[in-house]
């Protein structure tokens, strides 16, 4: 088997109203309906799903709310990030600081969505 990147992620959320909102607005990220009830975030070529908590399919049941850690890039230097994140109130919870990568060393910052998932937002090093 050889695997060579992502499809996509899933984060098991409270409020996806909540949710959708914090990615729209803090991150810019894209909301779609994919089907009735069903909903996902879209940037660049990447999806994060969005599933509620309150309606896991059986294959989920386990997941629980606030589990995810995930990282995504940005050509936005790192000061800028860290602005905007200050002037939306959004708690730093480490950084900026230098990390390793998949493919290199990140400048990254730390906080935390509504649910409590890790969201790290990197540029990388050249």
């Amino acid at each position: 088997m050889h695997i060579y990147g992502f499809d996509h992620i899933v984060l098991c959320v409270r409020n996806v109203d909540s949710t959708l909102d914090f990615y729209r607005h803090v991150l810019g990220m894209a909301a779609h309906e994919e089907r009735p009830g069903k909903w996902s975030l879209h940037f660049g070529s990447n999806k994060i799903s969005v599933q509620n908590a309150n309606d896991l399919p059986s294959l989920a049941k386990k997941t629980v709310p606030g589990s995810g850690n995930f990282c995504v890039l940005t050509d936005l230097p790192m000061a800028d990030v860290v602005a905007q994140l200050q002037s939306q109130n959004i708690e730093i919870v480490e950084g900026p600081a230098e990390k390793a990568g998949a493919v290199g060393k990140l400048m990254s910052v730390y906080f935390r969505d509504p649910d409590g998932n890790l969201v790290e937002v990197s540029n990388r090093k050249r």
